[in-house]
């Protein structure tokens, strides 16, 4: 009976996660703020916003290695937040277990 809890208690945890991470939003920029991206914690890109200023066709390489640095670094934030996440989740199951 008590495996039965612990499942459901697991269940209704992941539940969670699962929705927490969709209203999670990580913020990350490069180029001193001439990039700025948004992405929640299921890592879909939810924006992309650029400097105007560093909109010169010369620049395009530029600009592109700007994205891909915020692009990546959002991601990097979001693997710690979703980490910092399921630590505090498995504290909860331990104490369950106890």
């Amino acid at each position: 009976m008590k495996i039965q809890k612990l499942m459901k208690q697991a269940q209704e945890m992941q539940s969670r996660l699962e929705e927490d991470l969709g209203k999670m939003v990580i913020e990350s920029s490069a180029g001193g703020g001439m990039v700025a991206v948004k992405m929640n914690g299921k890592k879909q890109l939810l924006s992309v916003a650029i400097d105007p200023e560093v909109l010169n066709p010369d620049d395009a390489d530029m600009v592109a290695d700007l994205v891909l640095a915020a692009v990546n670094d959002a991601s990097r934030r979001v693997d710690e937040a979703v980490q910092s996440t399921m630590g505090s989740l498995g504290a909860g199951l331990g104490g369950l277990l106890g």
